[in-house]
């Protein structure tokens, strides 16, 4: 009765283990590939609902894509201009992904680490919330968030 009791419990163990390991894989592999910024907006830390701002992006700005990969790697090709005449920037770096606590960081060449929320990950869409270099933008004296929607 033991040896079924131990083997039960070892059998337990080894099964909660790999969920969280495959849970990992799973959000990584729905994380990788380029996104394309679709709006950005400043939402009241009062309350967490009430939109302050919202841009959109336009022209070159459209042409932004963010990039994830399962090894770690990160990369964001910023697009400045107008018309036609559009230049761009491409940062390098690496990301930590934890699944569990839904915590996001980039750590790109030449800045500092960036910590976001991620409120939504799904195969098409990505939804963040910015943890850093908030501040209150409306004199409420609460701290208001930038949430930054992507797209495939």
């Amino acid at each position: 009765m033991k040896k079924h009791l131990l083997l039960f419990a070892f059998s337990a163990l080894a099964l909660t283990s790999c969920e969280k390991d495959d849970n990992q894989g799973y959000e990584l592999d729905m994380l990788k590939g380029e996104w394309k910024t679709v709006k950005t907006e400043v939402i009241s830390g009062a309350d967490n609902k009430t939109v302050l701002q919202t841009m959109i992006p336009t022209g070159c700005e459209t042409k932004n894509v963010l990039e994830f990969r399962t090894d770690y790697y990160a990369s964001y090709n910023a697009f400045t201009g107008s018309g036609a005449n559009c230049s761009n920037t491409k940062v390098e770096g690496k990301y930590s992904y934890d699944n569990e606590t839904k915590i996001l960081v980039t750590d790109f060449v030449n800045d500092v680490d960036r910590p976001y929320k991620v409120v939504i990950l799904s195969s098409s869409e990505l939804r963040i919330m910015t943890m850093s270099d908030n501040i209150d933008q409306n004199g409420d004296t609460k701290i208001d968030y930038t949430y930054i929607t992507y797209k495939r």
